[in-house]
């Protein structure tokens, strides 16, 4: 009898958790879903894949492509592409080592910083308002 009291806890349990892991799912989904709505309400031009660019760079300050590529997971070569739309819609700024000017980094321009601050300040009113609304 211990054992099928055992085995339905475990079954139980594991429902549980299906259920918790299908709410965390829904929860992300719609928390990817604000954050796209408040990049296209900012910048229509600039995609969720830079935005995770920016959002780096914002977070750990000037990088080598070759560590941003690392922080994103992505090949160096597409770090090295998005950097350059980028650079080109001035959100983010190339510069040369001081010590070793073989060394680019890149990082924010005060255009990205904005655009970043701004988007945050979007999600966060989406936020506050689903969050008042539960």
């Amino acid at each position: 009898m211990h054992g099928v009291v055992a085995k339905s806890q475990r079954s139980r349990a594991a429902a549980t958790s299906d259920e918790l892991v299908d709410a965390v799912l829904g929860a992300s989904r719609a928390l990817v879903a604000v954050a796209a709505r408040s990049l296209a309400t900012v910048a229509e031009d600039v995609t969720l894949a830079q935005y995770r660019v920016l959002i780096e760079l914002a977070a750990r300050g000037a990088l080598r492509v070759a560590d941003l590529a690392d922080a994103l997971n992505v090949d160096r070569s597409t770090a090295t592409r998005m950097c350059d739309r980028l650079v080109r819609k001035r959100l983010i700024a190339r510069r040369r080592g001081s010590d070793d000017r073989r060394v680019v980094r890149v990082s924010l321009s005060d255009s990205g910083a904005e655009l970043v601050a701004e988007v945050s300040r979007s999600r966060r009113a989406e936020i506050r308002r689903i969050v008042r609304r539960m």
